[in-house]
Parts: C-alpha cells; sequence; structure tokens
C-alpha cells in the first residue's frame, strides 16, 4: 500500500466513527425508493449485512447500469450498489452475481432461468397515461421487455399487460418508455415488501 494511501485511510479511520453519527441525525433517504438492487440480492438487511461496497459489480457491469450510492441515500446504504431504471435498467447479464465476493449477490446462471428468478420489483402501468391505452400504438416497453410474451404480453394498439409474477423488475420498460413522466414504473422489492407488511 503507498504511504499516501495508508496516510488517508487511516485519517479517515479515525474521523469516520465521530461524523457518521451526527451526518445521520440529519439525514433523510427520500432516494431509496425508486433504486433497484442488482439482479440476484438477497434480501435488504442480509444485502446491507454483506456487502462491502467494494464495487466489483459495477464495474462488470456491460451496461455500467450499477452505481456505487453515495451520502444522498443514507448512511446506512453507503458504497452499495444500485440501479435507477430510468437511467439505465438491467439488461439480466448476471455478470455482476459471479463477481460478487461476499454472497450478497446470489450467483444466477446466465441461461433464461437465471432471467426468471431474477427479483429486483415488479413493473406497474398508469394506464391512465400510457399512449397505447389513449388510443395511440407505442408498444416501446414490449419491445424492450427480455421476456416478453413471459412477463408482458400486448393487445390492441399494443396495449401491454403486466404478468406480475413473472415481471422480474429489471426496468428496461421504464428506461424504454417514451412518455414523460414515464407510464410504466418499476416499484424495488424493498418497497413491494413494506406494503404488504402495511
Amino acid at each position: 500500500m503507498k504511504r499516501r494511501n495508508f496516510v488517508s485511510s487511516f485519517i479517515i479511520g479515525l474521523v469516520l466513527p465521530f461524523v457518521l453519527p451526527i451526518l445521520q441525525k440529519f439525514h433523510s433517504n427520500p432516494l431509496i425508493r425508486r433504486l433497484l438492487r442488482p439482479p440476484g440480492a438477497k434480501p435488504e438487511k442480509e444485502f446491507l449485512d454483506l456487502c462491502t461496497g467494494c464495487g466489483q459489480c459495477a464495474n462488470v457491469c456491460p451496461n455500467q447500469c450499477i452505481s456505487l450510492l453515495g451520502f444522498d441515500t443514507g448512511l446506512d446504504q453507503l458504497a452499495t450498489p444500485a440501479i435507477v431504471a430510468r437511467s439505465r435498467a438491467c439488461i439480466l447479464c448476471m455478470a455482476c452475481t459471479q463477481v460478487c465476493p461476499t454472497g450478497a449477490l446470489e450467483k444466477l446462471p446466465m441461461t433464461d432461468e437465471g432471467k426468471k428468478s431474477v427479483n429486483m420489483g415488479k413493473a406497474v402501468l398508469m394506464e391512465d397515461i400510457c399512449f397505447s391505452y389513449q388510443g395511440r400504438t407505442c408498444g416501446a416497453c414490449y419491445r424492450a421487455c427480455p421476456l416478453p410474451g413471459k412477463a408482458m404480453t400486448i393487445g390492441l394498439y399494443e396495449q401491454p399487460t403486466i404478468i406480475d409474477d413473472l415481471c422480474v423488475g429489471c426496468g428496461l420498460c421504464e428506461q424504454a418508455c417514451i412518455h414523460m413522466p414515464q407510464a410504466i414504473r418499476v416499484i424495488p422489492r424493498l418497497e413491494l415488501e413494506k406494503q404488504k407488511k402495511a
């Protein structure tokens, strides 16, 4: 380890225990409600316990959709990987699951069966603003879906229907939606779990 890296790590190690509690008191994390965890992520509490924030999943992602969270999402989320579907969705290549050294991301096969086992969230369609439900054919979300005909079907005027049990929450439909604000959004798994408990 270079001397400069050692010294900066040492200083951070001394200061961080005093600064973190103060920052936690003044921080709120509204952004976390729209963030998706990468494929294969363990349940949130276990994921946070296992993830070291090493960044290997983000580095290996060919779509560059995984980013490491900063202070704006809260200290408990700091340096953990997340995906913002509207910006850049997951293409379900499973590369991130292959390199996670701690098991925070379960290894998933790079097959159709691997894709089907992903649970990042669920897509929700707002028919009242969807172009296809307003008589203007679109179908952008359907064409983006990695599981067309399974997780999403299409009808008259390319009206999409989401099959909840088969939607994996990758966010490709949300990214592809041409309506502003988007007519289809992915609700992260963590939010879905909170809704079930309420």
